[in-house]
């Protein structure tokens, strides 16, 4: 693998603590994010390029994308949105938008990426949700969207093998500032944290740390997988 890692999202909790985490193996870095002050301020702590950049717009997301150069060794497609709104509430437009953000986007940076990271011998990495194989209740329009991403993961996993390789990782309810709504209040948080079997909620270093392996040579023959990190909410019950 060669050439830098796109992350998208760099200012978000998980894109954020990604970034960091390969800058401090000293692995070459290319940022994308909405906001360009924080953006700015990210890229001058790690010493890497970026490129301010709407995923939704998409001539932008392909000039950002241009912008990394080729070749690329990976891409983080670490962009999404928690929509939890009951069915008889949501309206062609909440799951428009969410499609847009969660789906359309990623495989438009994908498609963008696709030639630099086959010169790269690359890794993608998209993110999915807990939400999209466990059901919850108001979950519809945002667990539609993140099963998706996970279908959207296997067919480009089968369509860009050999030269790249395609995984998905799919968390459960982690402390990042979308989930803010839910993590805020501590009983809350706290009766969420129980239902997992590591009674915990999730923090931006978990998945991190699994995007960095998936991104690296370490998981050089790994690909085509959605695997959660949700301290085993989605496939183990608790006792009693």
């Amino acid at each position: 693998m060669s050439g830098p890692v796109a992350i998208l999202g760099a200012t978000g909790g998980i894109g954020g603590a990604l970034a960091r985490r390969l800058a401090a193996r000293g692995a070459p870095l290319f940022l994308i994010g909405r906001d360009a002050a924080r953006l700015s301020a990210l890229a001058d702590e790690l010493r890497a390029p970026s490129a301010p950049c709407d995923v939704t717009d998409p001539a932008a997301l392909k000039a950002a994308l241009a912008a990394a150069g080729t070749p690329l060794a990976g891409l983080a497609f670490c962009i999404g949105s928690i929509l939890m709104k009951p069915l008889a509430r949501a309206t062609p437009d909440d799951f428009a938008e969410t499609f847009a953000l969660n789906v359309t986007a990623a495989a438009l940076a994908v498609q963008a990426a696709a030639p630099a990271l086959a010169a790269g011998q690359g890794s993608v990495v998209l993110f999915s949700s807990v939400a999209a194989r466990a059901g919850f209740p108001a979950h519809a329009v945002i667990g539609a969207a993140k099963a998706a991403v996970e279908g959207l993961s296997l067919a480009l996993a089968a369509e860009l093998a050999p030269s790249v390789r395609v995984n998905c990782i799919a968390p459960s309810l982690t402390r990042t500032g979308i989930a803010t709504p839910m993590t805020k209040n501590p009983q809350m948080a706290e009766a969420i944290a129980k239902l997992h079997p590591i009674p915990r909620l999730g923090e931006a270093e978990d998945a991190a740390a699994l995007a960095d392996f998936l991104l690296s040579d370490q998981s050089g023959w790994i690909t085509g997988q959605v695997i959660g990190v949700d301290g085993g909410r989605s496939s183990l019950r608790g006792r009693g």
